[in-house]
């Protein structure tokens, strides 16, 4: 199937489809981060803990809230088809963006000894900004894939050979993009 120059997006709106994206997983981790500060904050002063157990803590309470707003809220239309991988993915990249702030925070407080309560803030909030996009890529590219775009089948012709043969290589095609899934034998 040829698609024209016409079908295309430019730039610009691709820009502009992005710039909501962004938003939206702004404040979707906007809600992440109260969730985390408040809980990285009561299991320093509250319970005592040291601030990686604290960071580490705060950080899995965080990434169960946010997978709740981008699934439901942001990626509520991206293919859906395998949960099970989807959160397979989001737990994988989710956990590789909590190493990347809890080893800036580590850094901070083991090597450049900044170890009061708000250096350890200070430390959390640029581990923070880095994992977050870290995430922002991660997610939208590998986790919440974009449902694939519905294929136009062509118009059968009056004899009904060539239309069926473009038919059946449509459906070939189409077979060979779906996912394999197994049945469980009983």
């Amino acid at each position: 199937m040829a698609t024209t120059t016409a079908s295309k997006p430019s730039l610009a709106q691709k820009l502009r489809g992005l710039q909501g994206e962004v938003v939206k997983f702004g404040i979707v981790g906007l809600s992440g981060v109260v969730v985390n500060f408040a809980v990285f904050w009561v299991c320093i002063n509250g319970l005592g803990l040291a601030s990686v157990r604290s960071n580490i803590a705060a950080t899995v309470i965080a990434i169960a809230t946010n997978y709740l707003g981008y699934r439901y809220w942001l990626y509520r239309d991206r293919d859906a088809a395998s949960r099970k991988r989807e959160i397979t993915l989001f737990l994988v990249y989710s956990g590789i963006g909590m190493l990347i702030e809890t080893g800036v925070l580590g850094f901070s407080v083991y090597v450049l000894r900044l170890d009061s309560h708000y250096e350890q803030l200070g430390a959390k909030v640029i581990g923070l900004a880095v994992a977050t996009v870290f995430r922002f890529v991660s997610y939208r590219t590998w986790v919440f894939k974009a449902a694939p775009d519905p294929v136009e089948l062509p118009t059968q012709q009056a004899t009904g050979t060539a239309g069926d043969q473009g038919l059946t290589a449509q459906a070939e095609l189409l077979l060979a993009t779906e996912p394999v899934r197994y049945a469980k034998a009983d």
